[in-house]
């Protein structure tokens, strides 16, 4: 099934409620109604000042499993310094299941958030996406950076040449970034090669976007784990 083209002013969120970055992963035959689970506004002007834009460091990673609070923390990291922000969902609204959860979290974020997001939908070309919304001195959200990998295998992409464009667009993106990601490898084996290659490529991400990031910080219960800091 051919994937549908961007999306401007939906939220994304995955299909696990209630964070964006939760995952459930689809075997092919999701498209056909099967779901398998694994174990897995106008371009804004610069919205920090220069003093607050320093709060950020240019590449944060935050990690977590599913409901840990990741996507939550990693939108507060952007909502104590800006007053408006990108917000990149890499999921897609397919089913009546999937656009619920989208306008749930659409909801929540318009009565709660003290910002403004401008959303923006892109399933597959993420580093084109990030060049192409970036601004100085503008945070862009990502989220999440597993959902893309399955969306990458998904649509029969090469995910190790993807992973390494988007590696290598990161250190020209104006503008604080914060990637957010599932931790995958904590859990069982997966029985199936589609779910494996999954659960290895998004750890070899993970380790490849932490090693580059400034700030890694690890979600669990709620409570952020600082595992790296900017160096001083």
């Amino acid at each position: 099934m051919p994937l549908a083209g961007p999306l401007i002013g939906w939220e994304g969120v995955a299909v696990d409620d209630p964070e964006p970055g939760d995952l459930l992963v689809r075997s092919r035959s999701a498209f056909l109604g099967r779901r398998m689970e694994s174990v897995l506004s106008e371009p804004a002007a610069a919205s920090l000042s220069l003093r607050d834009a320093r709060s950020l460091p240019h590449l944060t990673l935050v990690l977590g499993g599913v409901r840990s609070g990741k996507s939550r923390h990693a939108e507060s990291l952007i909502e104590t310094v800006a007053r408006d922000a990108v917000y990149l969902a890499t999921a897609e609204a397919r089913d009546v299941e999937m656009a619920e959860r989208i306008r749930h979290h659409r909801t929540r974020r318009a009565a709660q958030s003290p910002i403004r997001w401008q959303t923006v939908e892109e399933p597959l070309a993420l580093a084109a996406k990030l060049a192409e919304m970036a601004r100085p001195g503008r945070p862009i959200l990502v989220d999440c950076l597993t959902l893309w990998i399955s969306n990458l295998l998904l649509a029969d992409r090469d995910v190790a040449a993807e992973t390494a464009g988007l590696l290598a667009a990161i250190p020209a993106v104006a503008g604080p970034l914060i990637l957010v990601a599932n931790e995958v490898g904590l859990g069982i084996v997966p029985d199936n090669a589609l779910a494996r290659a999954f659960r290895d490529h998004a750890g070899r991400l993970n380790q490849a976007v932490a090693s580059v990031a400034d700030r890694v910080i690890f979600v669990a219960a709620g409570l952020p784990l600082v595992l790296k800091e900017p160096r001083r």
